[in-house]
């Protein structure tokens, strides 16, 4: 889920078309303003990016999908380059959708480029292109600017030139890595916390619990401060665990705890670990010196007796709750740094609740089932769930190295084998250390059981090529896919060469630009609105880019859907306006922009020009509506990969005219 980002795209159709962003600012040096001839100096290039927006590095594969930021030098015979421009201190990042790993900045980035002075008045010039990106709502925006570094004879030797530079121009913004947001985070460590009071070391502990209260406090007023405290306290010893552990897990390390081959190793054993630890081969305990000493602390009267006997319970637990608690430690790693101690309070929070109750309510303890083997069933059933979430990690660096071991075949016949197994556990067709004996399968097992096969069912056309799109945070891309039997595009809409009508062109550029999923359509303005007045059709404008994570999510995840490509397909003429293209015009085509004074000479150049001039917005995904005399019919649309929202957004339009 991305709530934050869908809220955005939800604003965003109210507000998209007065939008144009500059989240970045450079300034830039030169290490000597008056170098001697022979001299070699260093330009220093400074950005300072806006909070929640990053700009990709100059040093990954410019294959890859992002734009990689590239710093064009006019040639001059006052310098010359030493070397390649050198980007200071990138993060990495592995990315499921472009397949590959990338670099970029966050807060602030830094470039440098070595020059050799071959004349004293020297002028070194150039430009550079770029995206700045955002993981809050989903824009895409490049941007291109010019830099100038010139003698001046009023500086005196030593003295730092400074040149700065405002961005003028487009960005690019890229999807959430975590599969899902802090808030459903924090709602997935809240059921981990429920499941921790169904294990065998937690559950008998409740009645004990509220016996200890219960013979403690001589009066009802006294038992409600000491339960709410004993909760409270539990809560703490968690959150407090988090805390220590935060400043660990913050955003500085969260990229190469994501992507690095060496943390994601240590996390797959972890979790595998924990999985046969749960199956009851071993048992991880903490020393016994600690519970003893918590123990014999909480014997104590009062406030601070009652805190020990929750870290009593809290060591006791660790056997059953260790598990549960390092996992969600594990998945906290690659979020903010909040995210390890919301994740604990979240947890303890559902942990401390029901003993809080019971405690109050002593009454409610006849209504709880008998401890017996089916605690450990519990145990065993999140055993499974650890051991398939284990290879998520190793699947990760897989994908980061290109190993090739984790391929998405071989991922799913993992998970299909480990959740068939799961089903038959449930079945009581197979039996573990700490089972009873019973042969008769309860209601709730079977009930699990019917779920478990029927996931199964679900995972096996994804051997075939199915999609499977419901788990693409999961499973490694479609790309390792070794036999897809299945076509990627599920409706096919005609042949590549767009309109059969007499009066509507062969489209330019259709050599190198492309529809996705079939759909038949332009990748010039001027070609697309004639076609759409012939045809008598509203004309849908796709702002998109080569470089746009989210425009392919969009596609991939909205448009592939059967009833938005019928409705692109049948009601609209479509045109595809990559902002981003570097396909240079014939010189007869280009002209200088009333925005900023630039020269525009090649396709995306004058794509993005038309964006912000006409629409007043520079982010793409970016999607418009006009109708034959080019007014707007409905608000545009922003980055929401609500099916159902997108639909809407085509039907209204569609009714309107």
């Amino acid at each position: 889920m991305r709530i934050i980002a869908f809220l955005f795209a939800i604003l965003s159709i109210f507000d998209g078309t007065a939008q144009v962003l500059t989240p970045a600012k450079w300034n830039n040096t030169i290490s000597d303003s008056q170098p001697a001839v022979g001299d070699i100096v260093t330009l220093s290039f400074k950005a300072t990016i806006d909070t929640k927006w990053y700009l990709y590095s100059s040093d990954f594969d410019p294959e890859l999908g992002p734009m990689v930021t590239t710093f064009e030098f006019e040639v001059n015979p006052t310098y010359e380059l030493v070397g390649d421009i050198v980007p200071i201190n990138p993060k990495k990042s592995y990315d499921s959708l472009w397949e590959g790993e990338y670099t970029y900045f966050i807060k602030n980035a830094e470039f440098t480029q070595e020059i050799r002075i071959l004349n004293g008045n020297y002028k070194i010039s150039g430009v550079y292109i770029y995206q700045v990106c955002s993981d809050i709502d989903g824009k895409c925006i490049p941007f291109e600017d010019e830099f100038r570094f010139q003698i001046s004879p009023e500086l005196k030797k030593g003295t730092k030139l400074e040149v700065p530079t405002d961005t003028q121009g487009f960005l690019s913004q890229r999807a959430t890595n975590d599969p899902y947001s802090l808030l459903s985070f924090m709602v997935v460590a809240f059921l981990a916390g429920l499941a921790a009071l169904l294990t065998p070391c937690v559950f008998p502990m409740i009645p004990m619990t509220v016996t200890f209260f219960t013979g403690k406090a001589g009066n009802k007023k006294g038992r409600i401060t000491n339960s709410l405290f004993y909760g409270l306290s539990i809560i703490l010893i968690y959150v407090l665990i988090g805390a220590v552990l935060s400043p660990f897990m913050g955003p500085e390390t969260a990229n190469d705890l994501a992507t690095g081959w060496l943390p994601n190793l240590i996390f797959f054993t972890i979790f595998l670990l924990f999985a046969l630890s749960f199956f009851g081969l071993f048992e991880i305990t903490l020393p016994h010196k600690w519970v003893n000493a918590a123990d014999q602390l909480g014997d104590k009267g009062g406030l601070i007796g009652i805190f020990f006997m929750a870290l009593t319970l809290v060591l006791v637990s660790f056997s059953c709750t260790g598990p549960l608690v390092g996992s969600i430690l594990v998945e906290s790693a690659g979020g903010q740094i909040l995210k390890p101690v919301l994740g604990m309070f979240a947890f303890s929070a559902a942990f401390a609740i029901p003993f809080t109750l019971f405690s109050l309510f002593p009454g409610w303890l006849n209504a709880l089932p008998k401890s017996g083997g089916w605690l450990n069933s519990v145990k065993v059933v999140l055993g499974f769930l650890e051991l398939a979430l284990a290879f998520k990690f190793l699947s990760i660096a897989d994908q980061a190295y290109h190993w090739r071991i984790l391929d998405r075949e071989i991922y799913l016949a993992i998970w299909i084998v480990i959740f068939s197994f799961l089903g038959f556990y449930l079945l009581n067709k197979i039996k573990l250390s700490g089972d009873n004996d019973e042969r008769r399968v309860s209601v709730p097992r079977l009930v699990l059981a019917i779920i478990t096969f029927t996931f199964v069912t679900y995972l096996i056309p994804g051997m075939f090529g199915a999609p499977l799109k419901a788990l693409a945070g999961y499973l490694p891309p479609t790309s390792t896919h070794d036999f897809n039997l299945l076509e990627v595009n599920r409706y096919t809409l005609g042949e590549p060469s767009v309109y059969s009508d007499e009066s509507c062109e062969t489209p330019k550029y259709a050599d190198i630009l492309h529809w996705p999923h079939g759909l038949n359509g332009y990748f010039d303005y001027n070609q697309a609105l004639a076609c759409a007045k012939a045809l008598g059709k509203p004309l849908f404008i796709d702002f998109t880019g080569h470089g746009c994570v989210n425009c392919r999510e969009m596609e991939q995840r909205v448009w592939s859907n059967s009833e938005v490509l019928k409705r692109l397909n049948d009601n609209f003429v479509l045109v595809a306006l990559y902002v981003d293209d570097k396909t240079e015009l014939d010189k007869n085509q280009w002209y200088e922009s009333t925005y900023d004074g630039k020269i525009k000479k090649t396709i995306g150049k004058q794509n993005a020009d038309f964006q912000i001039t006409r629409f007043q917005n520079n982010a793409q995904p970016f999607y418009v509506i006009l109708d034959q005399n080019e007014n707007l019919v409905i608000s545009p649309k922003a980055y929401d990969l609500n099916v159902n929202n997108f639909i809407s957004f085509l039907d209204e339009a569609s009714q309107k005219l």
